[in-house]
């Protein structure tokens, strides 16, 4: 992760503030403040960076300027490593901000900028509120009190939260495409309607997670690239909602999401990339099992056939294409690849010969930790389960020493079968499965086929119950007449 993160570190540092035009100027005049440097930062999804220095003078004026026009989003200006505040460049890049270091906030003018006028009015007028609200949370949050005895306090607490509302709407409504409005859209709420009844009279009970899906980016502009630049990373979060919460975990599921998306973001280049990049890093090591075939898919559509060349370097290309062609060999639902070698006894062995409903095929290292603490709990699982469940282990030593794997078996006391990786028939163990950490376990089924990776040891019994339920489910649902001869 740390050699794509730098990639892209590049790539936005050549690409994001290139674009001509008439330039910027921001002028800072702060009381209070001398004789010292000033630094101008924004931020970019869940990062931030540095983008010039100043100096400030004795009567603490200074500025950043250039002959081209700055992306819009928030920006920041920070002394040393502390960040003093935030700010908003838009279409006016030529304004002043005016304050003093006994408030930065409150103190706060800005002369030429109608859209940082209103973020910063916004902003203390929120802190006013929540000034104003502050006694009465202390009072809903109090475990020591009654439901009733909170009741006054979360009326005054609606009320406030209505006034803040209405203010944030007005903004909105008075000044729709200011940037300040465009991001106080965000957090507006879905309202769905009440969900139709049926022809037969019943309640859709479908209705709800459709309409919210199809509405859910009705504030959000996806093609809006300052909605990247944003002190909370926004875009990115709401990507990860809209795709964690509201489709089923599958890759054929969540691809014909994300390419939705897409379209929506490729009038603008720089949502076009971050969108497809943003997702191509979730799902290099999702929290799902199985969700990694998106990742290959993503590189295969929008890598691999060229459609990101316009800001993707070769470099960074090369670093997807590996990772997904290591992926793409072991994904679930392919046929795992057989794997021949040597056993403690120099005798060869393959795993095709495996005859069992299942095969556990368990990848460590005798050296590894991990590994230290994971075998013994797959020994109990196997003697315990391995007759339930009708299965067999078979585990490939990475280590070359022969003699580390023959103490590492009878240490751990292995009695499946146990081979050594590096005395192979076939080639090495991972052109045909991703195992570049160990412990790796992968189960496959009788034809060979893999039906589950990445799972701890302690979930086996978990996994292997339900999957059987599932089978059986699927053999009582099957179309009568499939099976018949032809």
């Amino acid at each position: 992760m740390n050699k794509l993160t730098t990639l892209l570190l590049l790539i936005i540092s050549a690409h994001s503030f290139g674009q001509p035009g008439p330039g910027h100027k921001i002028d800072f005049k702060i009381k209070g403040l001398k004789d010292t440097t000033a630094y101008l930062g924004y931020y970019y999804g869940e990062t931030t960076y540095r983008l010039d220095t100043a100096k400030v003078n004795s009567q603490g004026e200074f500025s950043f300027s250039g002959k081209e026009s700055l992306s819009h989003g928030v920006y920041f200006f920070f002394l040393g490593k502390i960040k003093i505040f935030d700010f908003l460049v838009s279409e006016k890049q030529h304004f002043l901000m005016e304050t003093s270091t006994e408030d930065y906030l409150k103190n706060m003018k800005v002369t030429g900028d109608e859209d940082n006028r209103l973020f910063f009015a916004n902003m203390i007028f929120s802190s006013e509120l929540h000034l104003e609200a502050d006694p009465f949370l202390k009072t809903i949050r109090d475990s020591t009190l009654k439901e009733d005895q909170k009741k006054e306090a979360r009326e005054s607490f609606k009320k406030i939260s209505e006034k803040a509302i209405a203010s944030q709407n007005k903004i909105i409504e008075s000044n729709p495409t200011t940037l300040t409005a465009r991001i106080l859209k965000i957090i507006r709420q879905i309202d769905i309607p009440e969900a139709p009844k049926k022809a037969n009279g019943s309640i859709d009970s479908t209705f709800a997670l459709r309409y919210y899906r199809q509405h859910f980016f009705d504030n959000f502009n996806l093609a809006d690239d300052a909605l990247i630049r944003l002190s909370r990373p926004s875009y990115y979060e709401k990507l990860g909602e809209y795709l964690d919460k509201l489709f089923v975990q599958s890759p054929d599921s969540i691809m014909k999401a994300i390419d939705g998306l897409v379209e929506k973001a490729k009038p603008n280049q720089e949502t076009y990339k971050y969108l497809i990049y943003s997702c191509i890093v979730k799902y290099r090591s999702p929290a799902i099992m199985g969700l990694d075939e998106v990742y290959v898919r993503l590189y295969d559509k929008y890598y691999a056939s060229g459609s990101q060349d316009f800001w993707a370097t070769a470099p960074l290309k090369k670093s997807l294409q590996e990772y997904a062609d290591k992926l793409r060999v072991s994904l679930i639902g392919k046929t795992g690849a057989n794997l021949i070698m040597q056993d403690a006894n120099f005798q060869q062995k393959s795993m095709y010969d495996i005859k069992k409903k299942y095969t556990i095929l368990y990848i460590f290292d005798p050296d590894c930790g991990h590994c230290r603490t994971e075998s013994p709990k797959l020994v109990d699982f196997y003697n315990k389960d391995k007759i339930k469940f009708n299965l067999e282990v078979f585990a490939v030593s990475q280590d070359t020493s022969m003699l580390k794997m023959r103490n590492y078996i009878k240490e751990m006391k292995m009695q499946w079968i146990t081979v050594n990786g590096p005395r192979s028939y076939v080639g090495q163990i991972n052109k045909f499965y991703y195992a570049e950490t160990t412990p790796s376990l992968y189960i496959l089924d009788d034809k060979k086929k893999i039906i589950a990776k990445g799972l701890p040891v302690d979930q086996l019994e978990h996994f292997f119950t339900n999957y059987e339920k599932y089978v059986q489910k699927k053999i009582a649902t099957k179309p009568q007449g499939t099976n018949k001869q032809l």
